[in-house]
């Protein structure tokens, strides 16, 4: 059995701006939308593919207090592209952001409602990843983190050391997940997590139990009216287990 990416959820104030915000800035579609619920993903997309990892927006009152443990890094081609695109993103409503990187070749940036992402320089081994060059996650073990995910999905582990690890789909395509070392501690219920699945014919139960073997765990809430499954990574972060798809 294998679980494998399909989407981050990202909530929002504002689901329907957040999510026009972002289908301008990737170059996606809207694929629906329903009351407080806004999902994104490539125009044409057969959903699930590894070829994109799609963002579903939902509402929720709860302001942005705290920096963000999860953020999409966002691919560019040369300089120029980069120069554009931080433009472009300035144009559509994203700002500048500080999070303490100092002098780095990359910009950081927060979308309308806060949200930190980065738009990097052009790296060849993000050149075929589509816009979102990778899913990033905040850490204290990458290397640890990068065990229990490689295990609790199909995804190939390509990089694993102290400060930075990296899983990409075992099909060679779409983003990334990376998972770099920084020392902020995890503050409240993340305002960005991932979403995964298990493939169709799986048991979702089944599915669930085996992840509790390799460290997930429950997040101790009442789940009786939904029909996935949150639990948590080995270090504390919400995640989604949908049903099989």
């Amino acid at each position: 059995m294998a679980t494998r990416l399909v989407q981050i959820n990202m909530k929002a104030q504002d689901d329907s701006a957040l999510g026009r915000f972002w289908a301008e800035a990737l170059g996606w579609g809207v694929d629906s939308e329903g009351p407080g619920v806004t999902n994104l993903e490539p125009v044409g997309f057969d959903y699930p593919d590894p070829a994109a990892v799609c963002i579903d927006i939902i509402t929720r009152p709860e302001p942005k207090t705290v920096k963000n443990r999860v953020h999409l890094d966002l691919a560019t081609t040369s300089a120029a592209h980069q120069a554009e695109l931080v433009a472009r993103l300035k144009d559509l409503g994203a700002t500048l952001a500080d999070v303490g990187q100092g002098d780095v070749p990359w910009t950081v940036m927060a979308d309308p409602e806060g949200n930190e992402f980065c738009v990097l320089e052009p790296r060849p081994v993000y050149r075929d990843t589509g816009p979102i060059a990778a899913v990033v996650v905040d850490c204290a073990d990458p290397r640890a983190m990068a065990r229990f995910w490689g295990e609790a999905t199909d995804w190939t582990v390509h990089e694993a050391a102290d400060d930075h690890a990296s899983l990409r789909s075992a099909q060679g395509v779409g983003p990334y997940l990376e998972f770099v070392r920084t020392p902020d501690t995890k503050s409240g219920w993340n305002r960005v997590h991932l979403d995964i699945a298990p493939y169709l014919g799986h048991d979702l139960a089944a599915e669930e139990a085996r992840l509790r073997t390799l460290g997930a765990t429950d997040p101790g809430i009442d789940q009786s009216a939904i029909s996935w499954r949150i639990l948590v990574d080995p270090e504390g972060n919400e995640f989604c287990l949908l049903a099989p798809r």
